[in-house]
C-alpha cells in the first residue's frame, strides 16, 4: 500500500512531538517535512520565542527535513501568504497533506482546513479530541521530555518559566489551566523521547518579560482568571 506523503506543522513543543509520534507509527502515512514559521529579524519560532538552532537539532534527530518559513512584518496577510507559497511548493511535489498537533480549538481547526481547503490541500489531526489529562500522562510515561519556553502570566508566574514538564509539574498546575496548555497557558521545547535518535543538550538561560499591548477597547477586569498582561519567555540554549 502506498503511503500518504505528508507534511507537519512543527512547533518543536510535546503537543507536536506526541502528534508526529503517532504519525510516524502509522504505517499509512509518510512524514516528509517539518515546516516551522520564524521571526525573520531575530531567528526564533514565533509565538515560543525559540530559538531556530534548537528546532535544526530536533530536525536532525528526527530526520526529517525542516522547511522553514521567516515572517518579518508579523500580520495575518504575511503570514498567510508565506505558509500558501511554502505549502504550494510542497505540494507540486506530490505531498497534499498537512498535519497539526491540535487538541480542541474548534475554531483554530475550522481555520486551518479553510486555509487548506483553498489549497486544494488536506488536513490531519492525529490528537485531536484526546483528553488532554491523558496525553499529558502519555507523554511523560512514553518517555518524552520537554522543558517550558514561555508562559502566559494570566495563569502562572515566572517561576512556572523554564520548569521541566513531568509528573510534579502536571500536580501543581493551576486548576485554571489545561494540563497540555491547549488555551496558550503556555509553551514548550521537547528535547528528549522516542522520535529522536539521541536527546538534545539544553541548557535555561535569560528570563524575559514581554507585555502585551492592548487599547482601550481590549481592556478587561485584570482580576478575571485568564487575563494576560503579558508572557514569560526562558531563552534556552545548546550546550
Amino acid at each position: 500500500m502506498d503511503k500518504t506523503p505528508v507534511i507537519f506543522a512543527w512547533s518543536g513543543g510535546k503537543d507536536s512531538a506526541y502528534a508526529l509520534h503517532q504519525l510516524m507509527r502509522d504505517e499509512r502515512y509518510e512524514i516528509r517535512y517539518l515546516l516551522s514559521t520564524f521571526n525573520g529579524k531575530n531567528q526564533r519560532l514565533s509565538m515560543h520565542g525559540v530559538r531556530e538552532e534548537l528546532l535544526d537539532a530536533q530536525a536532525e534527530r528526527i530526520g526529517i527535513p525542516l522547511k522553514k518559513v521567516y515572517v518579518l512584518e508579523g500580520n495575518d496577510r504575511e503570514y498567510e501568504r508565506l505558509m500558501r507559497e511554502a505549502l504550494l511548493a510542497v505540494r507540486r511535489e506530490g505531498v497534499l497533506t498537512v498535519a497539526f498537533g491540535d487538541i480542541f480549538l474548534e475554531d483554530l481547526r475550522t481555520y486551518r482546513e479553510n486555509q487548506m481547503r483553498a489549497l486544494q490541500m488536506n488536513c490531519l489531526f492525529p490528537v485531536w479530541k484526546m483528553n488532554t489529562a491523558m496525553l499529558i500522562r502519555n507523554f511523560i510515561s512514553g518517555g518524552f521530555k520537554a522543558i517550558t519556553c514561555c508562559v502566559n502570566d494570566g495563569f502562572m508566574d515566572e517561576s512556572w518559566c523554564g520548569r521541566e514538564i513531568d509528573e510534579r509539574f502536571v500536580r501543581e498546575l493551576p486548576s485554571s489551566a489545561d494540563p497540555c496548555g491547549e488555551n496558550g497557558e503556555f509553551h514548550s521545547f521537547c528535547f528528549e523521547g522516542p522520535v529522536f535518535k539521541s536527546p538534545i543538550a539544553i541548557r535555561t538561560g535569560e528570563k524575559v518579560y514581554r507585555a502585551l499591548e492592548l487599547n482601550l477597547k481590549e481592556q478587561v477586569d485584570p482580576d478575571m482568571t485568564g487575563y494576560t498582561k503579558g508572557f514569560w519567555f526562558c531563552d534556552l540554549l545548546l550546550t
